[in-house]
């Protein structure tokens, strides 16, 4: 009662082929095996690489204060007394 036979399974396979085809479950399939890929060279990068990315911030990324430009307006508004 608490498990699935084979030919459970195998229903279940055949309905999803039917469902999505299988052009998009192989698609499907490559995009997920493509992100997992670059999810461990990002996370080996991350941890092997952690001062040269200090060095070189990503794009759209301020390095540091002294870099951003100096007529900055404080966005945190205070009360007059």
């Amino acid at each position: 009662m608490g498990s699935f036979s084979i030919w459970h399974w195998l229903i279940v396979l055949l309905i999803v082929v039917m469902v999505f085809g299988t052009k998009k479950l192989k698609n499907m399939g490559s995009d997920l095996g493509g992100a997992v890929k670059g999810f461990k060279d990002g996370m080996k990068d991350g941890s092997s690489d952690s001062s040269a990315a200090s060095a070189a911030p990503a794009p759209g990324q301020v390095a540091n204060s002294q870099a951003a430009d100096k007529t900055t307006i404080d966005v945190e508004a205070k009360q007059k007394s």
